[in-house]
């Protein structure tokens, strides 16, 4: 998409949209292919809505351009140029007034053109006619940006493919903080307790630390499979899993400083969209690192779980990461807080709702510190689950995974009667 094509909103004096709420069912939009959308508007909401859903991460593959004068300019436009994919069409006509527009307009239509109207008249009959003339899609407004990427969205989906796969992006804070084992032992209740198939993809190349912790030694892993994007398909994919479980598989880091991994900002988005063509939940365990392509991947996830210690260089670390990708995600809920390693014995710490209040995000989970438990678990290469599956930090990695998994909405661990198990865990440890 290039951006610099767009007008944007601020250049033609006009007010803010409000933001809707996004739900878990507007999060899970596809991503919509490499196109190119062309818009034609007549109202000043319907060009900022465009120009919002044009920055969105799911239209980030489309090439987007907007104009205004509705179908008589795209009448005008097309007479001298090839049409795109897809023509958005915003309309105030009437029905016949607006069916003989379109019939004009399809003149100059290329065959595979797809055509999406905006219109105000709620008429079934009109509907159908639209549809018979081959109009893709018919949304009344007024219209939000998810109508509008869902629409385009579905127009390039096939439906008779398995759903794309959920990726989630854990992130640490600070460096040592346990992001990868909160990442993991998330990863095996996904699996176990949802009975999907789940990749965990250890995208820490030099210093990755999955294999150890599912006691995996595999010889080829995540270099093998951006080092070689021409042969990357779902049966090569395959090939270089290593089986953890019945329902979990490993695409491990290797580890090794024989190499340095140097990577462009898009060397990971083949293997993203290859690993959720055939698997129904992904877990990414990002490095903490700030390049292109560590962004690229945190941009790009369906969730981000940012992990943090309660202290004050973790807190600062946090709210960077938070405030930007609110930035760059403004239509997805912001990142799920993990308060890992509370409660350490006369370590001063902030409190896992201020930390939260200052980040501007939903009540954290908090995970309390326990040497003794988290230490056998790396020891035997097991999760904690394995360890001990009556312990009350098991049953907030089920809750962690139920959350992530898009099943449940965050804020119910707010209300879970785990709460009261925690505060309790955590009070005992102080």
């Amino acid at each position: 998409m290039n951006m610099s094509e767009l007008e944007t909103g601020e250049e033609h004096g006009y007010m803010p949209m409000e933001r809707p709420e996004p739900t878990q069912a507007n999060v899970d939009i596809r991503p919509v292919p490499r196109v190119s959308v062309q818009a034609f508007c007549l109202s000043d909401e319907t060009i900022q809505m465009l120009e919002r859903a044009s920055e969105d991460r799911r239209m980030a593959k489309a090439h987007v351009k907007v104009h205004m004068g509705g179908i008589p300019a795209a009448i005008e436009f097309y007479a001298q140029a090839p049409t795109p994919n897809l023509i958005v069409i915003e309309t105030g006509a009437d029905k016949d007034a607006l069916l003989g527009d379109l019939d004009r307009l399809a003149e100059y239509c290329d065959a595979g053109t797809k055509v999406i109207v905006i219109g105000q008249v709620n008429d079934v009959s009109l509907y159908r006619e639209l549809m018979h003339r081959g109009v893709s899609e018919y949304l009344l407004t007024p219209i939000d940006i998810y109508q509008l990427m869902r629409s385009v969205s579905e127009l390039y989906s096939d439906p008779e493919t398995e759903p794309l796969g959920r990726t989630v992006a854990f992130f640490g804070a600070k460096g040592g903080c346990g992001a990868s084992t909160i990442a993991h032992n998330c990863a095996w209740a996904l699996g176990r307790n949802y009975d999907n198939e789940v990749v965990v993809a250890d995208l820490d190349l030099a210093f990755g630390t999955a294999g150890l912790d599912f006691n995996q030694d595999p010889l080829q892993g995540v270099y093998e499979a951006v080092s070689s994007p021409e042969r990357l398909d779902e049966t090569f994919l395959d090939r270089i899993l290593s089986k953890c479980s019945e329902n979990l598989s490993l695409l491990a880091a290797p580890a090794s400083l024989e190499r340095t991994y140097d990577y462009g900002e898009s060397a990971f988005e083949g293997l993203v969209d290859t690993m959720r063509g055939c698997t129904p939940q992904i877990v990414l365990d990002v490095p903490h690192a700030w390049n292109g392509w560590t962004r690229s991947v945190l941009v790009g996830a369906d969730e981000v779980v940012v992990v943090a210690e309660p202290d004050l260089a973790n807190l600062r670390n946090a709210k960077n990461v938070v405030d930007t990708l609110k930035q760059l995600r403004p239509n997805d809920k912001p990142p799920i807080l993990v308060m890992n390693r509370v409660n350490v014995p006369k370590r001063p710490e902030i409190k896992p709702e201020e930390f939260a209040t200052a980040l501007g995000v939903r009540a954290p989970v908090a995970i309390p510190f326990d040497p003794q438990l988290f230490g056998t678990a790396a020891n035997n290469g097991q999760m904690i689950a394995e360890v001990d599956a009556k312990h009350p930090t098991a049953a907030v990695f089920g809750e962690l995974a139920q959350v992530v998994s898009g099943r449940s909405d965050g804020n119910k661990a707010k209300r879970s009667p785990l709460n009261s198990i925690l505060s309790k865990l955590m009070r005992k440890s102080a």
